[in-house]
């Protein structure tokens, strides 16, 4: 560190369970002199009410200034047990802030595992010895490897500023190979798999070079000199600098995906080289789920699923995020719910989409790419995505950021109105003039909409920008127009009613009154652990009351959503509830059940399907449906997971069909006014 000229004091964090022996400084020795004996320093220990961390102010002497080496001795203990998460849906990682075991090493940021300095970017040397046929993994190249005494030793080094060191260790598999790239680049890609799990080495390293290959061209060099894919011993999926660690459970599942595997490498750059400015909104996230979760798909030109993932922006903003608990996007700090998760992952994704649109296709990817190599190892914030997309783009995007960033909500749209005339002796191009009328909410919100305009001859798309309240345009189409539909492939962020999206298991969930329906006879059912989690997981929250568990036979409430938990014995007694939902869409069996008149039969056959709940608007009906207990019993602990979709067919616990019900898009047939 650099040691002032004066006398000061530097204030340290460390954690509490550990004891600070002696802070020595050793100053720099002048030219190739011998080296100066180092300086016993006094320090004073602080523990904060509420904190995670002990404050430890060591007095720096005043000495020449310059460059120095403090020599710390401290021991103690980290081991802080993960523990299962507490949401329903239950990949969300597990939670510690350390731990030094027989089943693995974790230590991170919140281990505070060395002194630190708030609000610092280091670099790293370190040294770390372990028991033989232990494998130590941190940021950074392995510069050294050596066993003595029945010890390994391994020095890294981590050359680049960064905010913090996260060091794993475990009794790995490691398998390696160089990517190299278009742009001269080598890389080395790693995995550090547990032996039962190594045979998928290959398969994890193919996907990061594929995504590499993707996200390079676009964001620029990669920031690192490795890229490893490690083994967690418990639940997490975690992107470090030059390192993501994911838990037994994603490895098994081959967590390749670009939502799972590529967000964590786009994480390379968009977080771990440039940071988030620490006290300012968290944009990192945002940015990430757009590059990965979405853009991935625009990339492999699979338009019905990047259509898929703005559907899922807008949904999960609809349903988690109600009107009286919404906040800007520049407020979201962290992922602490749903909620969260729809503001700061969501809604903020959906954002870049926007400007994208807005300033269009080069400037967006050139200014992307500026921002990346301008804030390489520095923290960067909304503001300064602003300036760089302003600057790029030459355009003003005060109005952008103030509206979709610094304000909360989203916009509520309605089509009021179509009607359309022929107009005699216009060019042929202009033979018809269509007038449409389009409403916001309360807060109107300046936007560019597409209007999907069906004629006689074809469907096309117009455009149209709205700012008002109510907004009426006229448009000139050549061939007489029969339907009008309000942005039917969702490319505009919009808040929508519950009785507007898809039925699904999201819906019962967020659902301010819910039933569960136990239908089955085995206590010892699968099933059963399904309304146990959601009892429990409402205990613990401010929410207790709102959902009511029912059997067979008892009146079920004629308000709020329903989720019916089903095995064959007890198909019958539900079939006419279900009936009154779903119509012939469903049809439970003894072997297996229809959907939408395809069959499917056998003992390892489960079924979770939603349908809008009848005469009930905005709630639906959801069935999990398992033709035998074992059918169900990996879908029950995973099903929230499930939520997203209208139908899951599922063979032996792994999906093997998807479908989503969508409702019809806001869609108006067009009056036509004889000529005047």
């Amino acid at each position: 560190m650099e040691v002032p000229s004066r006398e000061t004091t530097v204030t340290f964090t460390l954690a509490p369970s550990l004891r600070v022996e002696s802070v020595l400084l050793q100053p720099r020795s002048p030219g190739d002199g011998p080296a100066q004996p180092a300086i016993p320093l006094s320090f004073t220990i602080e523990y904060p009410q509420q904190a995670s961390a002990q404050r430890i102010g060591v007095k720096l002497p005043s000495i020449d200034a310059g460059p120095a080496t403090l020599i710390w001795s401290y021991r103690g203990v980290i081991d802080d047990p993960p523990k299962e998460p507490r949401h329903l849906r239950f990949v969300t990682p597990s939670e510690t802030a350390g731990h030094i075991g027989p089943e693995g090493a974790y230590l991170s940021s919140e281990s505070q595992w060395y002194p630190d300095i708030e609000g610092s970017l280091s670099t790293f040397r370190l040294s770390v010895g372990l028991p033989t046929g232990w494998t130590v993994v941190t940021q950074g190249k392995q510069i050294d490897q050596a066993t003595r005494e029945g010890r390994t030793w391994s020095t890294w080094v981590v050359k680049d500023r960064s905010e913090a060191l996260t060091l794993v260790a475990n009794k790995f598999v490691t398998t390696t190979r160089e990517w190299s790239g278009r742009n001269g680049q080598r890389v080395e890609l790693a995995t550090y798999f547990f032996p039962d799990n190594a045979g998928l080495a290959d398969e994890y390293l193919e996907a990061t070079a594929k995504y590499l290959d993707a996200y390079v061209p676009l964001l620029g060099d990669y920031p690192f000199e490795k890229f490893a894919v490690v083994e967690n011993f418990f639940a997490s999926g975690l992107g470090m600098p030059s390192f993501t660690l994911l838990g037994s459970g994603s490895i098994k599942r081959h967590y390749v995906q670009p939502y799972a595997l590529g967000h964590e490498i786009v994480h390379s750059w968009i977080g771990n080289s440039v940071f988030n400015r620490p006290g300012h909104g968290n944009w990192v996230e945002g940015l990430t789920t757009y590059l990965a979760n979405y853009y991935w798909h625009e990339l492999a030109q699979d338009w019905t699923q990047a259509r898929e993932q703005r559907r899922l922006m807008i949904d999960s903003y609809s349903l988690y995020v109600t009107p009286e608990e919404e906040y800007p996007v520049a407020a979201f700090t962290k992922k602490s719910d749903e909620k969260d998760s729809a503001i700061g992952y969501q809604k903020a994704a959906f954002v870049f989409h926007l400007l994208r649109h807005e300033i269009g296709e080069e400037p967006f990817w050139r200014g992307l790419k500026t921002f990346v190599s301008g804030f390489r190892n520095r923290p960067a914030d909304w503001g300064s995505l602003e300036s760089v997309f302003a600057q790029v783009s030459g355009r003003d995007l005060r109005w952008f950021f103030a509206q979709w960033v610094e304000q909360g909500g989203a916009p509520v749209l309605a089509l009021e109105q179509a009607a359309a005339e022929e107009v005699p002796g216009a060019a042929p191009s202009e033979a018809w003039r269509l007038a449409v009328t389009i409403s916001q909410g309360a807060r109107p919100f300046r936007l560019k909409i597409p209007l999907e305009i069906e004629t006689a001859a074809a469907t096309e798309t117009r455009w149209m920008s709205i700012g008002g309240s109510e907004h009426r345009a006229e448009i000139r189409v050549a061939h007489r127009p029969s339907r009008v539909r309000l942005d039917p492939e969702l490319m505009v962020f919009r808040r929508m009613t519950r009785a507007e999206l898809p039925p699904m298991l999201n819906g019962f969930v967020t659902d301010r009154r819910r039933t569960v329906l136990t239908a089955f006879r085995d206590a010892a059912s699968p099933l059963g652990q399904v309304a146990a989690r959601l009892t429990e997981q409402e205990s613990q929250s401010s929410e207790a009351g709102r959902t009511v568990v029912v059997s067979v036979g008892e009146p079920v409430p004629a308000s709020g959503s329903l989720l019916v938990l089903a095995g064959a014995e007890r198909r019958q007694e539900i079939q006419a509830l279900i009936r009154d939902s779903c119509g012939d869409r469903v049809t439970l069996e003894e072997n297996g059940f229809q959907i939408d008149g395809q069959r499917h039969n056998g003992p390892a056959v489960a079924l979770l399907v939603s349908c809008p709940r009848g005469n009930v608007p905005g709630s639906v009906v959801t069935v999990l449906y398992g033709v035998t207990p074992q059918s169900v019993a990996k879908v029950s602990r995973l099903l929230f997971y499930y939520g997203w979709h209208s139908v899951v067919v599922f063979q032996d616990g792994a999906v093997v069909m998807r479908a989503v019900w969508e409702t019809s898009p806001d869609t108006k047939e067009v009056q036509v006014h004889a000529n005047r």
